[in-house]
């Protein structure tokens, strides 16, 4: 299965190393690609009920999918992730 998630707060390439380190460690995700100008996370995963632990790991690391809650803690968090993500990258 394949589906394109539509998220928040992602700014750059360490955001997007984050996201795509973390969610791929996820059990039945099979690929994740990570478009920052559409803001967008595409994956490929085994089936229906991996896609909810997705969406939740994707909140946990402060990028919740578009029109989700959004408050000062989940943009706090993404920041982190963005930093940990640049860091990856070196």
């Amino acid at each position: 299965m394949k589906t394109t998630i539509a998220i928040q707060n992602l700014k750059c390439g360490g955001c997007a190393a984050t996201i795509k380190n973390k969610v791929s460690e996820l059990e039945g995700v099979d690929t994740v690609e990570v478009d920052e100008l559409e803001g967008a996370v595409r994956v490929v995963y085994a089936h229906e009920n991996v896609l909810l632990g997705i969406k939740q790991k994707l909140a946990a690391l402060g990028y919740p999918e578009v029109d989700s809650e959004n408050g000062l803690l989940t943009k706090a968090k993404s920041f982190v992730s963005c930093a940990a993500g640049r860091l990856s990258k070196s």
